[in-house]
């Protein structure tokens, strides 16, 4: 039976309670000292897999890294369960941009998903605005149940999406919504699911893992956004749908998404249902509509397989765009020599795929007659990025998460200095400049936020990102107030390495040792 939540926050724009210290500090050391082993240990088994290894030993550093995953879902679930209980719910209001937020949740679980052989897509609807909400809650919910539905779905995919509820009044309501072709849940297990340790069966926490609290804090969450959380059969077809949804006030301070698309046409070729889906309401978000006589298509990859061939065919008429998953980046080149006229990956950008289709659709007047228009810029998601010679001080007190960041960042061409403490990083700024600085948070001696504040206060603009194995709110704030630019949370992935180097590095100047 469901605990009542305990001084519990009913709404994003009220009044935070003031955290009990003792409790909190003590979340917050447990955090910390749990995460951060198993951070390294992930870290290094992803290193170890990224070497020359024989079939077996890739097989067993697989699954050590699978169960050490598998372990610190466990810890999160608990720390951040832990925090409900203890009834200390911070909230922190800004503008969210809607779009921004659903892509990054979905691109981030696509590896996984793809892994298992699904499709991970996702749309916004074009009436659903920008509010103002703590990013960092909305995407907790958006994480967990997407998360939860690629866990369950074998086969199929998963689709989310956010649409605007009508109702009355000005404050406008969403509703975030996590579609999945898995085995569905029976209505009466529809409840419990949402209860501490629920599982639709009893067998589900020894055959998918977990404890069964991902869905608790879902409930939590939504109880406290002043919103609520359900579920139900998907309507066509098997599987499930979560819906979560709530009131907001909207955000004013945040640019139009705007219709680029507005009077095309395109036409959408996919074997997979989410896919083609998906696809429209991008399309259709952008301002464009779908039909099948369209001079531009979009035509999945996966049409391959169902033609029996290495590549999708390319239709008669029209120009193709073909879309591609990350780990197909090598058909490429393959595409373009077939006569494709670009590529897209999935899941699906709307601003790409709005850029793509205006660039087919309006070839350059310089463009050889029957040839390809010259190839845009490449996906960040496929695209070979260099940083050579972009100078990084790492600063890092743990010997283990030093050694991965700065092997992830050497990877990327990045020349790496390193300090062990905060009054190391002040010292190394004043003797040398460098592109960027990525500064752990918790250091002995002089932490992560003070060495930040002490190098803002010699005026030194360099980029500075967090390191920390926290995702609590204080945390993000503290990284903020002291003056950082931004922060990751570990453990590191080269994925969203590589994006925070793009980021904030500048390509034009390049950092010199002071006095060169």
């Amino acid at each position: 039976m469901t605990r009542p939540a305990k001084n519990i926050a009913t709404a994003p724009t009220g009044t935070p309670q003031p955290p009990d210290g003792a409790e909190q500090q003590f979340l917050r050391l447990m955090s910390h000292e749990m995460r951060t082993p198993l951070n390294g240990v992930i870290g290094m088994l992803g290193l170890l897999t990224r070497t020359r290894l024989d079939g077996a030993q890739r097989a067993y550093a697989e699954a050590a890294r699978q169960s050490a995953e598998h372990l610190l879902g466990l810890v999160n679930d608990l720390l951040d369960y832990a925090r409900l209980e203890a009834g200390k719910l911070e909230f922190d209001s800004a503008p969210v941009d809607i779009e921004t937020l659903v892509r990054s949740v979905a691109e981030l679980l696509s590896p996984r998903a793809h892994d298992k052989g699904l499709e991970l897509v996702w749309s916004v609807a074009a009436d659903a605005v920008d509010v103002m909400a703590d990013e960092g809650r909305l995407r907790q919910v958006l994480f967990n149940l997407a998360g939860n539905a690629v866990k369950f779905t074998e086969t199929g995919g998963v689709h989310i999406t956010v649409e605007r509820v009508p109702r009355a009044g000005n404050r406008p309501r969403l509703a975030f919504i996590v579609e999945d072709t898995g085995p569905g849940i029976p209505p009466e297990a529809r409840a419990r699911i949402f209860e501490e340790f629920g599982h639709v069966d009893a067998s589900d926490a020894t055959r998918f893992g977990g404890a069964g609290l991902g869905l608790a804090v879902v409930k939590r969450l939504a109880d406290a956004m002043g919103g609520k959380v359900s579920v139900s059969s998907r309507g066509r077809g098997k599987g499930s749908r979560f819906r979560f949804e709530a009131c907001f006030t909207a955000a004013t301070d945040l640019p139009e998404r705007g219709r680029p698309l507005e009077g095309r046409s395109v036409a959408v070729l996919s074997p997979d249902d989410m896919v083609r889906q998906a696809a429209i309401d991008q399309i259709e978000a952008s301002g464009g509509k779908v039909h099948p006589g369209a001079p531009v298509i979009l035509v999945d990859h996966a049409l391959a397989a169902i033609a029996g061939e290495s590549l999708a065919p390319r239709p008669e008429k029209g120009r193709a765009i073909v879309l591609l998953r990350p780990s197909e980046r090598d058909l490429i080149a393959r595409y373009r020599t077939a006569g494709f006229h670009g590529y897209l990956i999935k899941p699906l950008r709307r601003a790409s795929l709005a850029e793509r289709v205006l660039a087919v659709a309006n070839p350059t007047t310089t463009q050889i007659p029957g040839l390809p228009p010259p190839p845009s810029a490449d996906d960040d998601r496929v695209a070979t990025i260099r940083f050579a010679g972009t100078r990084v001080l790492l600063v890092e007190d743990n010997p283990v998460g030093a050694l991965l960041a700065a092997t992830l960042l050497r990877r990327e061409g990045c020349a790496v200095e390193t300090a062990a403490n905060g009054h190391e990083a002040v010292a190394a700024l004043t003797r040398a400049r460098y592109d960027m600085v990525f500064m752990d948070m918790r250091m002995p001696g002089m932490d992560g936020p003070t060495a930040t504040r002490a190098i803002r206060a010699r005026g030194d603009a360099t980029p500075i990102v967090a390191l920390t194995a926290n995702a609590f709110a204080e945390d993000r704030r503290a990284c903020l107030e002291s003056g950082m630019d931004d922060h990751l949370v570990k453990p590191l992935a080269p994925e969203s390495l590589r994006r925070t180097l793009a980021r904030w590095t500048n390509r034009q100047t390049r950092a010199k040792v002071v006095g060169e």
